[in-house]
């Protein structure tokens, strides 16, 4: 059973709320050195089940959290993208992280999208930030080709404690983007 929440579908992707079969594909994607190098580092199985169940426990208590990122096509689960703000997070974001295979498709993009008018329009956010690496031009790119720019500097808090560049844009400059 999922959590209460929306599908979102896509042209190649469905959305929805992470639920119970998801953690295996979960767990694999944070021990991969090459998906994790940037989005905190590798998490032993221990860890990935704690961020594992932060996400469930985002739709339950908020009302919202990050989608597992199911491929249409084949039916298997590439990943999580979507919003996200706990306690103590420098805004209201939508998040990616795609297992390796799916790099390169063009599916962050597509899912953040989606996530993107969802945020907008559901919970009426009226900012949208991405937090990335300094040293990770793919999700730089990401954020471009979604409209965002660099807005500032930030930190994320503890356990994570680093550095990051918040890259974003309005819920306005969203809404004008995607009515071109």
């Amino acid at each position: 059973m999922h959590p209460p929440g929306p599908t979102l579908e896509t042209e190649r992707l469905i959305l929805r709320p992470v639920g119970p079969g998801d953690f295996e594909p979960f767990a694999a994607m944070g021990a991969d050195e090459r998906v994790m190098r940037t989005l905190g580092g590798v998490q032993p199985r221990s860890v990935a089940w704690r961020s594992y169940l932060s996400l469930v426990g985002g739709w339950m208590v908020q009302g919202f959290g990050m989608f597992s990122v199911i491929e249409r096509d084949s039916g298997a689960w590439i990943g999580r993208i979507g919003p996200l703000c706990p306690e103590g997070w420098p805004g209201t974001e939508v998040g990616w992280g795609l297992v390796h295979d799916a790099w390169g498709k063009g599916y962050a993009v597509e899912a953040a999208s989606a996530a993107m008018d969802w945020v907008v329009d559901a919970l009426g956010w009226s900012e949208i930030i991405h937090c990335i690496d300094a040293t990770n031009p793919a999700s730089q790119n990401v954020a471009k080709r979604l409209g965002s720019r660099l807005l500032r500097l930030g930190h994320l808090p503890p356990p994570t404690d680093i550095d990051i560049d918040i890259w974003g844009q309005s819920a306005a400059e969203w809404r004008a983007r995607r009515t071109i």
